[in-house]
């Protein structure tokens, strides 16, 4: 039996920022540039703190993977941007939902998107 759910996908990710913390964007460039957009990684660099920035948009790519329930080649075709102030997903040139929090240690990125 089919419901409206069956074509809703939600996904979670947690990450500590210390992970990101010790690999330093300027000693780590690539990695940095195959996981992140160029606007992704200008917004994060413009911050005091990139790092907890940089492991909230991770935890959104992740959860949005899992929200999908497929693979994804590229990290860069899902791209976190900002409207007033609240985060979206952009894949296949269409938005999606998410919730990014982040604290001292950790981050956090909850994804709810229609099932493709």
């Amino acid at each position: 039996m089919k419901n409206s759910f069956d074509k809703l996908g939600i996904g979670v990710d947690i990450e500590d920022i210390g992970r990101f913390r010790k690999m330093e964007f300027e000693k780590n460039k690539s990695f940095y540039k195959k996981v992140f957009t160029d606007q992704e990684i200008k917004y994060c660099l413009s911050k005091k703190d990139p790092y907890k920035h940089f492991t909230a948009r991770f935890c959104a790519k992740e959860a949005f993977v899992k929200a999908i329930n497929k693979p994804i080649k590229d990290y860069k075709e899902v791209e976190v941007g900002l409207k007033n102030s609240k985060p979206f997903i952009v894949w296949k040139k269409q938005k999606h939902l998410v919730s990014l929090s982040h604290e001292k240690d950790k981050a956090m990125a909850f994804v709810l998107t229609k099932v493709f």
